[in-house]
């Protein structure tokens, strides 16, 4: 009978008929002690124990190796061989259809997390310091290799934007502990080591040499096949693995957070390759600039947003705010009514008073900004991008938006829309009831006594909305930020 070879640097494994056995091999590394055969044997049985969450009928359990004396010696892994052909890395190499074993994938790794176990110990190594941690070593371990294939300036900027969405999310990190989302996972999904039969995934070689590292947010983990796909040139197939993964764990998380924990992925990969290429293997060089590019392209797309949309009455500022906030998936407040909310009128509710009197009072425009930045600060606190609608036109209530802004360490974008003065008239004349109660007559005092906003990007609503539309999203969001796909929380129907 032919038997077939496979080494890693921690193991060999001998393809035997329709057998698999695993040998441990007697190193010690960094991150591991398999040097005598106790921790070999130990190693074993944790191996089968966990990955028989995912595959019971796959690992068989632990054979042992018995030397001349009839003593165990050594320990085997013992496995049901898996198809080749039937990989899920082979199966996207080759274009064949997955989509339904994507699903089925998804919604084993969801009920995992779902079975998993919690405790103050788990909730640690997922926390944001944890995760702050593991990004430093990286970085540290790639600028520490003499001649990385990966620029510097790369490097730096993927630190940057990396610490400035932890820094302004800790409410983010504290909300997924207490909704229990870190769990004991698989740590390692990876698209070579699933297997895609006709009754079923068996999704193999859970990372058990160090829980720490199996410890970690359910989303993490399941980021890490959506990223693995992703590298082999299925972006679609990353974002309709996420999409089924959040429909069955039911998972409200922000897309933000996906797009950080997909870039933290990249990174770790990234890192693998530049050892890699450090050890002699030339074309890891490629690999990891190539996943460098992922890491930084995700950590842009998912930059906390601040985007206030402002202009005198008529100008169409509502218009655009919710149209951005439609496209982009942010969540939209608007100052007319939450201006009314704090009255307690409905929306709707007329409520039209000479300029600066009634609910329009300098007092009640005090707390309506107030709470509008209030509600604001908190969502961008969570990983939540924010689109607020105001006029925007007094200074001081711009600079108070600019300290929300930087009290979360997110980006701040400020669009004013302008139009011609007959346009606006018109508008307002043939304005439905509605939030805003603004006449052509208010719009001139507002419009006169509107202080200058030179950092803003105008915006010429008289063009076609989607023309208007175009120019704001280009502000909101610019081209380097763009990605393949934008998650975006699904709505899709029951199975």
């Amino acid at each position: 009978m032919s038997v077939d070879l496979k080494e890693t640097h921690v193991a060999v494994v001998f393809l035997v008929g329709d057998r698999a056995y695993k040998l441990k091999k007697p190193v010690n590394l960094s991150f591991l002690d398999f040097t005598t055969r106790q921790a070999r044997q130990a190693a074993c049985q944790e191996e089968v124990e966990l990955n028989r969450r995912l595959a019971p009928d796959v690992y068989e359990g632990v054979a042992d190796v018995l030397g001349p004396d009839g003593e165990p010696c050594d320990h085997l892994v013992v496995m049901r061989r898996m198809p080749e052909e039937r990989r899920l890395a082979t199966l996207v190499r080759t274009g064949k259809p997955v989509d339904d074993h994507l699903r089925d994938i998804a919604r084993l790794v969801a009920g995992l997390h779902a079975k998993a176990r919690h405790g103050p110990q788990i909730d640690r190594q997922g926390g944001r310091e944890a995760l702050r941690g593991r990004w430093a070593d990286s970085f540290a371990q790639v600028r520490g290799l003499p001649g990385a294939p990966v620029e510097p300036r790369t490097v730096d900027e993927t630190e940057r934007l990396t610490l400035r969405f932890l820094d302004g999310r800790a409410p983010l990190f504290d909300s997924r502990i207490a909704e229990g989302r870190v769990v004991d996972g698989h740590g390692d999904l990876l698209a070579e080591d699933i297997f895609c039969l006709d009754d079923g995934p068996r999704i193999l070689d859970c990372l058990e040499f160090d829980e720490r590292l199996r410890f970690l947010d359910g989303l993490d983990d399941a980021a890490f096949l959506a990223m693995d796909l992703e590298r082999l040139g299925a972006p679609r197939l990353a974002e309709l693995f996420l999409r089924w993964y959040v429909e069955f764990s039911g998972d409200p998380a922000p897309p933000t957070l996906w797009h950080h924990y997909l870039a933290y992925r990249a990174f770790v990969r990234a890192k693998v390759a530049c050892l890699r290429h450090w050890q002699g293997e030339a074309e890891a060089g490629w690999e990891a600039r190539q996943l460098a590019g992922l890491t930084l392209r995700h950590l842009r797309a998912g930059a906390v947003t601040l985007v206030m949309v402002g202009g005198s009455p008529g100008t169409g500022k509502t218009t655009l705010a919710g149209a951005v906030a439609d496209r982009l998936g942010h969540t939209l407040l608007s100052s007319d009514r939450i201006r009314k909310e704090l009255a307690g009128l409905d929306p709707l509710q007329p409520a039209a008073a000479p300029y600066q009197e009634g609910i329009y009072s300098p007092e009640h425009t005090e707390r309506t900004y107030a709470e509008l930045l209030a509600r604001a600060e908190t969502l961008l606190g969570l990983g939540e991008p924010v689109v607020l609608d105001a006029s925007w036109t007094g200074e001081r209530h711009r600079a108070m938006a600019a300290d929300v802004a930087g009290r979360t360490h997110s980006d701040l974008v400020a669009l004013r829309c302008t139009v011609m003065p007959q346009i606006a008239a018109e508008r307002l004349a043939g304005r439905r009831p509605g939030a805003s109660d603004a006449d052509a007559a208010i719009a001139e005092v507002v419009r006169s006594a509107a202080s200058p906003w030179p950092d803003a990007v105008e915006i010429d609503t008289g063009a076609p909305l989607e023309q208007a539309l175009d120019r704001a999203l280009a502000a909101v969001h610019p081209p380097e930020r763009e990605i393949s796909w934008r998650f975006r929380r699904p709505q899709m129907e029951p199975d």
